[in-house]
């Protein structure tokens, strides 16, 4: 399974024979958006910072559907996009895998200023892989009940940049909680508020038997 990194929350995955974008909000030049190929757009919630490039893909994609929460899909599918609309809870198998609309603790509103729906992440999984994109979210009890629910991850993506989510000291107990070993980090320092101490946080990870990976921009990571 490739993993690319497109800076910030935003990553390619693809999975199931399908690509599957997350989160796109694309601000560095090492990425094209235009060259950007989409079959499902997975937004976790309406943040600026985690749908604005979301139109531009689909234009660029006429088949792409967004997955998504019933208020997010729904705005989309007002813009005549392909959408499938998901709630906390539930599941739907798609033709790559499945894919679960967890929970999250955040907020969540359009760049107006309206609803967007309550925030959640994914998890996604087919016969030989499963793996988890947290969204924006503090530290929940929630986390514990993947493992429950879901078949075991083979990675996990985490924002550890504080301040607007969990920092990386809660993201290990994070990745503690859903039983996963390895954790690919975002959501950190592309605001000087959200800066992060790699080093640090590197250190966290591997003090309990955890890997952490943080992807340069562009970079892909074959797991």
């Amino acid at each position: 399974m490739d993993v690319r990194y497109l800076g910030h929350s935003s990553f390619i995955i693809n999975f199931g024979g399908k690509s599957l974008v997350f989160d796109p909000f694309i601000n560095d030049p090492a990425i094209n958006i235009d060259e950007i190929k989409a079959d499902y757009l997975m937004l976790s919630h309406g943040h600026m910072d985690h749908i604005r490039d979301a139109e531009q893909i689909l234009k660029n994609n006429p088949a792409c559907v967004v997955i998504s929460n019933y208020e997010i899909a729904s705005y989309f599918a007002e813009k005549k996009y392909k959408v499938h609309h998901l709630n906390h809870g539930g599941k739907f198998s798609f033709d790559f895998g499945t894919v679960k609309y967890v929970n999250s603790i955040h907020s969540s509103s359009f760049g107006d200023g309206s609803y967007a729906g309550n925030p959640g992440g994914f998890v996604i999984w087919n016969e030989t892989d499963c793996f988890y994109f947290s969204g924006d979210t503090a530290l929940t009890l929630d986390m514990k009940l993947i493992p429950m629910t879901c078949p075991p991850l083979s990675f996990s993506i985490f924002p550890l940049g504080d301040n607007f989510t969990m920092g990386y000291e809660d993201a290990v107990l994070a990745a503690e909680f859903v039983e996963c070993k390895k954790i690919i980090g975002c959501h950190y320092d592309t605001f000087d508020i959200i800066k992060m101490d790699r080093l640090k946080a590197l250190e966290a990870f591997k003090s309990k038997n955890l890997q952490l990976l943080l992807p340069a921009v562009g970079e892909t990571l074959s797991i």
